[in-house]
């Protein structure tokens, strides 16, 4: 009676394992699963802020050439009265 305790109890246990490894299996997968997302997205706003940040460099030049314009036309209507 004992051994056949005993054998029930290891078997409980082996099946306590083989849930343990499974489920640590799939984590890993879920966790790599989530990294691969997490480098997308990163990549992904990265390239959101290049595309900001060159948004911002063109706004300012034509903002610089508008004012460089506006510069010369009031030069020259200074220069006519």
């Amino acid at each position: 009676m004992d051994n056949e305790l005993i054998l029930l109890q290891f078997e409980e246990i082996e099946q306590k394992v083989e849930e343990l490894v499974n489920r640590c299996k799939s984590l890993k997968t879920t966790n790599t699963d989530l990294n691969n997302r997490i480098e997308h997205l990163e990549k992904e706003l990265q390239e959101k802020v290049e595309i900001e940040n060159n948004y911002i460099e063109e706004r300012d030049l034509v903002r610089s050439k508008i004012d460089g314009l506006l510069n010369r036309l009031e030069e020259k209507e200074e220069g006519q009265y």
